[in-house]
């Protein structure tokens, strides 16, 4: 769906000088510095700490093989071939800019793991044994080990080797070695760290203490052993990331999943758009090996003596005193024999990790052995390495019955497994659905159907998370179970649509009314929405405007968030990541308020309330308000209708509003502000944990 004329503009801006919009990847990194003050809290375990470090560092690995290489190309564009000056002034950002803020956070990152480690051994006698050297009291196992382990994998490159052209991949690890040979001549090699291979880290304990070794640094304090042929005078440390675009041409004819497999040998090897070294790379050696690399057009960043931080969540530490405590999760009990039963009387609602993810996969199994189910749709995007979803499908299809699974190939990083299971799938009978030309397919919804006596029920799973049992572990989402028809029927038409692999055209669209289907009437039902709650603001009547998102970037629903605003409706928006809209301005924001909730679960729901003169109309689904969703994406939202689910999610909403412990407000400035000002201290996460399991506090 296009936007409409005159939806695209913002407010009257008479006396308004700030800009109306934050800048996305500013904004992104902003999210990434929350994570990195969660690090830093004393309230956190020390192993949740460090993942929290961990997790830092593997967003901003996404980030430039996602972000960075749209910003070069903009970079390249230049300024004439951009919309505006006003949208170059609120819309980009140079590289230069994003490397500033990515530095500070850098620092900050090497102090907050700075502060940790001393706790870690002082408190636990845990010595994880950072950037200095290996204390003798291990080094005769630590070189046992590489001898034993480590050595099988190192296959030094000379570079200096006219017939050697070395390409790294991307993030992976490697060292840059100086050495001299026996006629006093320096040359370069590189030896690849093989953690792809071998765990990161190598743990040994002596003397009462539990010594945790980078895979690193063994490598380095043996190296020189294993090359008597030379005097080895330095190793640096560096790694190249690279674009995460695999250019996938939207087409109708070939084998496209074919195709994706080939693109995927290929990705690792694409455009650099970051060369991190270790900061002690003399300049010459620098200049050398980013010309022998063809890396001159790299964004090249020094960094500290170790790269990949992300995987410092794997490090062997089990004590529960460093962890979490654990919070109970609840499992629903099924009244009767059979939950497909129990969905045909009453909605049910699901809202995992605080429960049990087993009543999905009840669901599907259900739907595979129940003699009178027929048939079984389902969206995948995202899909467990060993899903147990996927087996009842093909246990659904081995039974005789249709199954007909819509696979999103080109879902970003999850591709190879995607197209694995696509194979797994046809091969049982399964009939499989694939991407759709200049579309992805991001709905999280299921629909079984049951025909018995002459009669056939629908059974429908809509969902604002994946349906993957793994992910459901640590992301917050909500599921609905129901047999409504009136959703049902509408969601048999998506599936119908979705068997054609066509783009929606222009004109009279498919009758959606009660669910909210991207590129067919979600834009336009949530601005009439909107609308109608700046109708009730006018007349004096209850209105309120509060929503759930992960990120928030789509101009059209932003502004009509600010025309809200301006007629006196409160908005209250919880943003987990990227958000444009900025809130505070005076006669543009200042009834606005946004916060940023980050705690032990990944927040991951997608939530849509308004008051409706009291009378709440509440939605739920998979879209967040970003362009690629609103234009680029087929997604579903779906309105909760049963009064007492209603209510429940209501309450939840609330709680999360409330929380002043691991939410921050997000500043006119973009700034995480803690919210100090608020008794009783309120951890919604740990709230919502209680109420659930019924313990509540």
């Amino acid at each position: 769906m296009e936007q409409q004329a005159g939806q695209n503009q913002l407010p009257d801006q008479a006396g308004i000088s700030s800009p109306p919009y934050f800048n996305r990847d500013l904004s992104w990194l902003s999210f990434n510095e929350r994570v990195l003050q969660e690090a830093g809290r004393q309230e956190v375990p020390l192993m949740e700490r460090i993942r929290f470090l961990s997790i830092w560092s593997s967003n901003l690995d996404e980030f430039y093989r996602v972000r960075v290489p749209a910003l070069m190309a903009l970079e390249k564009l230049g300024k004439k071939k951009q919309r505006s000056r006003q949208e170059d002034t609120f819309a980009t950002v140079s590289v230069p800019a994003v490397s500033a803020v990515i530095h500070r956070q850098q620092e900050l990152f090497g102090a907050t793991l700075a502060a940790i480690l001393p706790q870690l051994s002082e408190q636990h006698g845990i010595s994880l044994v950072y950037n200095q050297p290996i204390p003798e009291i291990i080094r005769t196992a630590a070189t046992d080990y590489f001898y034993n382990q480590v050595l099988a994998f190192l296959q030094p490159v000379h570079l200096a080797d006219p017939n050697i052209r070395f390409f790294p991949e991307n993030n992976k690890l490697y060292f840059l070695v100086s050495v001299s040979d026996a006629q006093h001549a320096d040359t370069l090699l590189i030896v690849a760290i093989p953690s792809d291979q071998l765990p990161r880290f190598h743990s040994i304990r002596a003397g009462g203490r539990l010594y945790i070794l980078f895979l690193d640094d063994i490598i380095r304090d043996n190296l020189a052993g294993v090359m008597p042929q030379y005097n080895i005078q330095q190793l640096y440390s560096f790694k190249v990331t690279r674009d995460g675009d695999l250019g996938i041409a939207d087409e109708y004819e070939g084998d496209l999943a074919e195709k994706i497999e080939k693109q995927i040998a290929r990705r690792d090897l694409g455009f650099a758009t970051r060369f991190l070294y270790d900061a002690q790379l003399p300049a010459p050696v620098l200049e050398s090996i980013t010309s022998l690399l063809s890396l001159s057009n790299a964004n090249n960043m020094e960094g500290g003596p170790y790269h990949n931080l992300k995987d410092l969540s794997t490090l062997p530490i089990n004590d529960p005193a460093l962890l979490y405590p654990h919070w109970p999760v609840s499992t629903h009990t099924v009244a009767g024999s059979s939950l497909l039963d129990e969905i045909g009387q009453r909605d049910l609602l699901l809202h995992p990790p605080y429960q049990s993810y087993h009543t999905v996969l009840r669901f599907f199994n259900e739907a595979a052995i129940d003699p009178w189910v027929e048939e079984i749709y389902i969206t995948v995007y995202r899909i467990a390495s060993d899903s147990k979803i996927a087996h009842a499908l093909i246990s659904a299809a081995r039974n005789g019955k249709k199954v007909v699974v819509f696979v999103e190939l080109k879902a970003r990083f999850d591709e190879a497994n995607n197209v694995r299971w696509a194979k797994l799938l046809k091969a049982a009978g399964v009939q499989l659905i694939y991407s759709i030309p200049t579309l992805k397919v991001h709905a999280k919804v299921a629909l079984v159907k049951k025909i018995h006596l002459g009669r056939t029920n629908y059974y429908g799973l809509l969902s604002t998370g994946n349906m993957n049992e793994s992910t459901a572990r640590f992301y917050t989402d909500h599921l609905l179970f129901t047999s409504r028809s009136s959703l049902l029927l509408e969601l048999e038409q998506l599936f119908r649509f979705l068997s054609q692999r066509k783009k929606p055209q222009p004109g009279p669209s498919l009758p959606f009314s009660e669910l909210l289907i991207a590129q067919f009437n979600l834009q336009e039902r949530f601005l009439q929405l909107m609308d109608r709650e700046i109708a009730n603001a006018r007349q004096g009547l209850p209105a309120g405007i509060r929503i759930k998102l992960n990120n928030l970037e789509e101009r059209v629903l932003i502004n009509k968030l600010y025309e809200a605003s301006a007629a006196g409706v409160p908005v209250e928006l919880l943003v987990r990541s990227i958000c444009c809209c900025r809130p505070g301005i005076p006669g543009l924001s200042e009834n606005i308020r946004i916060k940023r909730m980050v705690d032990r679960y990944l927040e991951h729901g997608r939530i849509f309330i308004f008051t409706n003169n009291g009378d709440p109309e509440l939605y739920m689904g998979s879209a967040d308000w970003m362009n690629r969703n609103i234009y680029r994406r087929i997604e579903v939202c779906f309105p909760i209708l049963d009064p007492a689910l209603k209510a429940t999610m209501l309450t939840l909403v609330e709680g999360q509003w409330k929380d002043n412990t691991q939410a921050v407000w997000i500043s006119p400035e973009l700034e995480n502000i803690p919210v100090t000002d608020e008794e009783p201290r309120v951890r919604s996460q740990e709230m919502i944990s209680r109420l659930l399991s019924g313990k509540e506090a």
